[in-house]
């Protein structure tokens, strides 16, 4: 990796982000021999990762999937449209990457073969040339990552800064256009997605739609209360009142 801070514009720049310290600098070591590569910095976990493409804005990242905290996919979901060109590089060939293969740029396996590295770095490069099919490769890849999977966490990136907050420490979720609005018992994040779209990777045991605007986690209901015949309130544990629509009323009878 290069001390000097200034960019040759001929030349491709990268990021490595793995928490193992041998593999990075071992996949750096190889890197130096490929000379149209300017790698920018070494990141030793995904929070790390999602700082330098915000800061230091790489065209391609070489991306390890099994990392503590935030793994490789919550890198990308955080990032983005924002997320650059990605390598994944992987220990373990499982199910896991041969279902990611038909949207992923391409991957590598620990330990990473010479020619095996310079063939994705050739096919990244090719996929730089059209920005659009990164992105919808981006899309494609995590709708696969996430499609059956029930959040156990939340992850909200603010700037550079990344919140990753566990699904039971939210009360409840409110709709606010193309946002939500995550309120816990002592903060409020907000996130760029949709309720409907967060709805579906929750567990439905636990949260319910009492609203066409508002996801509520049971655990934080105290009591139903009826404000007139038709109308009904969910108080909180914490004294927040919600509003329930008739739909969500039943929605709540059938879960509780």
């Amino acid at each position: 990796m290069s001390s000097d801070t200034h960019t040759d514009p001929g030349s491709i720049t990268a990021i490595v982000v793995d928490d193992e310290p041998h593999a990075r600098d071992g996949l750096n070591a190889m890197l130096e021999n490929h000379a149209q590569l300017q790698v920018l910095s070494l990141c030793e976990n995904g929070l790390a990762a999602v700082k330098a493409v915000n800061t230091l804005k790489p065209q391609l990242m070489f991306l390890d999937i099994q990392m503590p905290k935030l793994d490789g996919f919550d890198v990308l979901e955080l990032l983005g449209p924002d997320a650059p060109c990605v390598i994944f590089v992987t220990a373990f060939d499982d199910y896991a990457v041969r279902a990611f293969e038909a949207n992923a740029i391409d991957y590598l396996l620990k330990p990473v073969d010479p020619d095996r590295l310079t063939k994705a770095i050739d096919k990244a490069l090719q996929k730089l040339q059209n920005s659009n099919e990164i992105q919808q490769r981006h899309a494609a890849l995590q709708d696969a990552v996430r499609e059956d999977e029930i959040l156990q966490r939340i992850l909200v990136r603010d700037g550079s800064d990344v919140h990753v907050l566990p699904v039971d420490a939210v009360a409840y979720i409110e709709a606010a256009d193309d946002y939500v609005a995550i309120h816990t018992e002592d903060a409020t994040h907000i996130k760029l997605d949709r309720l409907g779209k967060l709805e579906e990777k929750l567990d439905p045991r636990q949260f319910c739609r009492i609203h066409r605007s508002c996801l509520l986690n049971i655990s934080y209901l105290a009591r139903i209360e009826s404000e007139t015949k038709d109308t009904r309130i969910a108080i909180l544990n914490s004294g927040k009142e919600l509003p329930i629509s008739r739909s969500g009323y039943a929605n709540l009878k059938t879960l509780l």
